[in-house]
């Protein structure tokens, strides 16, 4: 039983985390393991092409990030200031949920500036509550539309790298770190494995026979969120909002009863569809908030098959890819991927479990 934090740690160089995207989206290196045989293929991410067939469903999470990582001043000292959004809590009253850098120095009742690279104040927010020792409400004091709001965000906001790839956004990530199928504004980090998919693959794949679902799980911080319990049941994952539509399920049901293969595109998609699973064990449309935590041993309902990037050491990521590959094989391919010098994270290499 593999129920243990220490048995997923391994020793990643950090060389191995990429700092950039492939130029072309469908040329990372996709590594093929095989469940039945426990067989290992390097292969091109397009060669994903020849492990499907005419009726065979993947399911994409079509979330959208939004640029949540905002750099700003405190009014009085000028200091500078880190705000990372993280959820809207109230439209009209434009309340959020924020991570805060440095916290120490951000208290409540104080304002903050945030300024266009000409210097003008174009937002300003009042502190209105702690609510962990980095996380803070803050209230956007601004008389415009939604939609001038939202543009002003849009305007003034990065994207959101994670932290590990190690240098600021650029001009190009406002593309790179989105799937071609966003279309869901909510996420503050993309779907990876969706990353590899672009126009020209979607497209053989769809001559090729294949039926396409999408499902919307947007992403928060919780998924990166380093696991502190050594006992996995322990784990408690935070709670993000996700949405299956009757068209969706009506999708991946006929695949599963034509005894299709289903394949689940990112760790993401796996969380949202497994939240949903009827008594038959189908798909079945939903609205709502999970935190399911998947971790071995676990009984997968709806996807035989999963693409995934190569996820960092003790994440509740890898855990589930591990829950869904098996343990032992994952744990050789990731060591396999080291070997082969695959690229990890985010803007890394793919893996399909098959």
């Amino acid at each position: 039983m593999r129920t243990k934090l220490s048995h997923f740690a391994f020793d990643l160089p950090q060389k191995l985390i990429a700092k950039y995207p492939e130029k072309n989206r469908d040329e990372s290196r996709l590594m093929v393991v095989h469940k039945d045989t426990g067989k290992i293929e390097h292969r091109i991410f397009k060669d994903i092409l020849d492990y499907f067939d005419d009726g065979d469903v993947m399911v994409f999470n079509n979330t959208k990030v939004f640029p949540a990582r905002l750099y700003g001043r405190k009014e009085k000292t000028g200091a500078k200031i880190e705000v990372f959004l993280l959820r809207e809590l109230n439209n009209e009253a434009r309340l959020w949920d924020v991570l805060v850098d440095p916290a120490r120095k951000i208290r409540v009742g104080n304002k903050l500036y945030f300024s266009d690279e000409h210097d003008n104040d174009i937002l300003v927010a009042e502190v209105v509550d702690n609510t962990t020792s980095r996380g803070r409400t803050i209230r956007f004091l601004y008389d415009g539309t939604d939609e001038e709001f939202q543009k002003e965000l849009h305007t003034l906001g990065n994207t959101p790298l994670p932290k590990e790839i190690g240098r600021p956004a650029e001009e190009s990530d406002k593309e790179r770190y989105q799937t071609i199928f966003a279309k869901e504004l909510g996420a503050v980090a993309a779907p990876t494995a969706g990353l590899h998919y672009s126009r020209e693959l979607m497209k053989r794949l769809e001559i090729k026979g294949l039926e396409f679902a999408e499902l919307t799980l947007h992403i928060g911080l919780g998924t990166f969120r380093s696991i502190d319990v050594e006992d996995l049941s322990k784990h408690k994952m935070d709670a993000e909002y996700y949405k299956i539509t009757q068209p969706a399920v009506d999708v991946v049901n006929k695949g599963k009863e034509g005894k299709k293969r289903v394949c689940g595109v990112g760790t993401t998609t796996m969380r949202a569809v497994e939240s949903s699973v009827s008594a038959e064990s189908l798909l079945k449309p939903s609205e709502g908030w999970t935190n399911k935590f998947i971790y071995p041993p676990y009984d997968f309902h709806i996807a035989d098959s999963m693409v995934s990037n190569f996820h960092l050491p003790k994440s509740s990521l890898l855990i589930m890819v591990c829950a869904f590959g098996g343990f032992d094989l994952i744990m050789e391919a990731y060591q396999e991927a080291i070997k082969e010098e695959y690229r990890f994270f985010s803007y890394g290499d793919a893996m399909l479990i098959i």
